[in-house]
This record gives structure tokens, C-alpha cells and sequence, in this order.
């Protein structure tokens, strides 16, 4: 989808960011990212639906393993699963894998729209980033 790396740095004007600040600035980045994303996707889902999303972020094995026999019982054979699986470091414990693996499909059906929102929401923050560039370069 996107990379926070040098290149996005780059991109965004920051790319004279001293090294000891990009890790940083990456790092409050990806944070606000994920902030604004959760909260755009949290509208207008009922409280159960959260809860029931907060299981998978939260890892709860009796939850997430109940969810996909009901919702996707051949998990194992989907081939997004098994690229997760692939593409996992070997020390990840497989319920990880399928923790992250449900929260997929789970906001593949509640929030079929969730690709659309982390684009938009990536584009607006770089925009931000823009327009604050000297500001945070330290020149404004």
C-alpha cells in the first residue's frame, strides 16, 4: 500500500531530516495515522461491532478463533491467509498471523470502504506535512 521509509520522507520535503528525527518523525507519523484511521472507520459502527473489532486488535484467541469458524471456516485455504502466513517472521506465534488475518476480513465486511479511508487519510497528513514542512524543518 504505502511505505513510511526515506523515499516518503523524500516525498514530503523532509528528507533533510537529520537521521536521529526521521525514526522519530516516522514512528508520530504512523501514530497519528492510525489514530485518524481508527476513528474515520469507527463511524457509524454500533458498539458491539468495536467490541467485537477491538477482540482481534486485543488478540483474544477465543474470540478470533469463534469469529472466523463462523464467518470464514476455511481460512487456512484462502490465499491471503496463507501470504500472511508466508510473509510473516518465523518467531510470529500463528495466532498472531490469524488475529490479523480476521481483522482483514472483518473490515472486508464492515467496512468494505477501509482501503479508500487509510489512502485518503494518508493523503490529507502528507498534505499537512506539506504545508508545515519548514515549520518542522525548523526554518519558519
Amino acid at each position: 500500500m504505502f511505505q513510511l521509509d526515506d523515499k516518503f520522507l523524500q516525498d514530503v520535503g523532509l528528507g533533510g531530516l537529520p537521521d536521529d528525527q526521521k525514526k522519530a518523525f516516522l514512528d508520530h507519523f504512523r501514530e497519528q495515522l492510525e489514530l485518524r484511521v481508527g476513528t474515520r472507520l469507527s463511524e457509524g459502527l454500533s458498539d458491539a461491532q468495536l467490541e467485537e473489532f477491538e477482540s482481534f486488535i486485543d488478540r483474544k484467541d477465543d474470540r478470533v478463533d469463534a469469529w472466523l469458524l463462523s464467518n470464514v471456516p476455511t481460512f487456512n485455504d484462502d490465499p491471503i491467509y496463507q501470504q500472511l502466513k508466508a510473509g510473516a517472521p518465523a518467531n510470529i506465534p500463528e495466532n498472531i498471523i490469524r488475529a490479523e488475518y480476521a481483522s482483514l476480513k472483518w473490515l472486508g465486511i464492515n467496512r468494505p470502504d477501509y482501503r479508500q479511508v487509510v489512502t485518503s487519510t494518508m493523503e490529507e497528513l502528507k498534505a499537512e506535512i506539506i504545508a508545515n514542512r519548514d515549520a518542522i524543518l525548523g526554518n519558519g
